[in-house]
């Protein structure tokens, strides 16, 4: 019998499954579990949303839109833009409104690289960054991240990684998973190595209205870095609109066009009822951006003190809706830590080696929960962790 040559692209099979999957898919059909493992907002996604996505479909807006978006949303996304970061996108030529930011992400890796290009990430970051460069063509290259620094990726760390193949830097803060935020000498000095070494800069940007006690700061709004910087964001994390799955991306018209273009020959366009919903958040959502924004701040003071309590050491996270305590002092690796968690006291953690090396020996724990689950959930870790 002939031998069957693969049938898998060897990229693809080289890649290993998510490692928050592999967690939420455990806890599939078990009873009693509380899950601070998905990152995902438990708001429901607001009732001015809902319903203008259901108005557009009573109304017959049900065909194709734009490949780009509709032009409402795109208007409003650049106003949005404008309004926060202080930087200004043409809505005709310069946004591509995407199947959430994780489509986003592809897009622009997918657009802009080469074979053998590396692209410079912090480590620990979100799971499908190095997935998403290595089937892009590119290679990844992690510069570790240190706890006792607050995870923050710095200009030296950064520029100690360049190479002659240096093509881009990928900027993931608010970090998931370790809720790092960057500072303004952090973002300015990393966008000073980006023009000096004329490197592109992917800047999600998904958890950037989740900051507590300071701020935000763009890299695009650095003079001189709107033309090399891929603003990407969206509204599932903000807005409670992770089912939705809009998102956009902000570029140059020469680097919106390629990514449009791949995005035109797989999804065609974002569906037409969610980008009304969209559309909607950006002209009434406000006051539910701010009303969400308090409770995960609430939730978070209480996670990381409970966490901190018992003896599991965390820096305070500063963005996103994450906590990532370091467990080594329990003697456990992540893996054990989070295996017999869920085993033991039905909680479910994600381990840090899921989102790189630098993660080993801590765990993710999301707070995008209730009070109340919070609260049940960190009483059984402090139990799990007494027995050991």
């Amino acid at each position: 019998m002939k031998t069957m040559r693969p049938r898998v692209s060897a990229r693809v099979s080289g890649i290993p499954a998510s490692g928050i999957r592999r967690f939420f898919d455990l806890t599939a059909g078990v009873e009693g579990v509380i899950s601070l493992g998905v990152g995902e907002p438990d708001f429901v996604t607001p009732e001015r949303f809902r319903e203008a996505a259901i108005r557009s479909i009573r109304e017959g807006k049900t065909k194709y839109t734009s490949n780009y978006g509709i032009r409402p949303l795109r208007a409003a996304i650049g106003e949005h833009t404008e309004r926060l970061r202080g930087v200004r996108y043409d809505p005709d030529r310069e946004i591509l409104v995407t199947v959430g930011v994780s489509e986003a992400v592809d897009l622009a890796l997918r657009a802009t690289l080469n074979d053998g290009d590396e692209v410079i990430l912090a480590d620990p970051s979100y799971v499908a960054y190095v997935p998403g460069i290595v089937l892009a063509g590119g290679v990844p290259v992690g510069v570790p991240t240190r706890e006792e620094e607050d995870f923050r990726l710095t200009p030296a760390a950064v520029a100690a990684a360049i190479t002659p193949r240096t093509r881009a830097i990928m900027l993931g803060f608010p970090n998931n998973p370790t809720g790092a935020v960057l500072t303004k000498d952090d973002v300015e000095g990393i966008a000073a190595l980006a023009r000096d070494h004329d490197l592109l800069v992917y800047a999600d940007e998904i958890y950037d209205r989740l900051v507590y006690g300071v701020t935000h700061y763009s890299i695009a709004a650095v003079e001189g870095m709107k033309e090399r910087t891929i603003h990407l964001a969206g509204f599932s994390k903000s807005y409670a609109m992770t089912g939705w799955r809009v998102g956009y991306a902000c570029a140059p018209a020469d680097v919106i066009e390629p990514m449009m273009k791949i995005h035109q020959y797989t999804v065609m366009c974002v569906p037409t009822a969610a980008q009304y919903a969209a559309l909607e958040a950006l002209r009434s959502g406000e006051p539910e951006v701010v009303r969400m924004h308090d409770a995960y701040d609430e939730r978070r003071r209480l996670m990381w003190r409970r966490l901190s309590d018992m003896g599991l050491h965390c820096f305070e996270p500063r963005g996103a809706f994450y906590c990532f305590p370091n467990v080594a002092s329990t003697g456990l690796s992540d893996d054990e830590f989070c295996e017999r968690l869920l085993e033991e006291e039905k909680v479910v953690v994600v381990p840090g080696n899921a989102f790189g090396e630098r993660g080993r020996g801590h765990v993710r724990a999301c707070y995008a929960a209730s009070i109340e689950q919070i609260g049940e959930a960190c009483d059984r870790i402090e139990r799990f962790v007494g027995r050991l």
